[in-house]
């Protein structure tokens, strides 16, 4: 769940014409599952930090499938969350959950 501050994100850069949304698919083996949970508990407290908000997190009964929809006030601001070497350290953890993920960039229709 994000906190608080997260939750708040969307209204100040909803009056930026630069924001960009992206939907995160993640399938992973049941083996998985947890080593992908612990990734994630070591990056997403980094959005904040780059302007990022994680608008939506979904997962199945299982934990095998989450979606994540995600928001940063700009493309600059997302490249550099991602490049970022807190979150490029957690890679070995990523890689060895087996997730096949799936990044699609979206836009708002209303």
């Amino acid at each position: 769940m994000p906190s608080r501050a997260l939750q708040n994100l969307p209204i100040l850069m909803a009056d930026k014409t630069d924001v960009v949304t992206f939907v995160l698919i993640a399938r992973l083996p049941a083996e998985g599952v947890e080593d992908f949970r612990a990734y994630e508990d070591a990056v997403l407290p980094l959005l904040s930090e780059f302007n990022g908000c994680l608008e939506r997190r979904l997962r199945n009964a299982d934990g095998t499938v989450e979606v994540h929809i995600v928001s940063f006030a700009s493309d600059a601001d997302f490249q550099n969350y991602r490049n970022d070497p807190r979150r490029m350290a957690q890679a070995s953890l990523l890689e060895k959950t087996s997730a096949k993920l799936e990044l699609l960039p979206m836009a708002n229709v209303s």
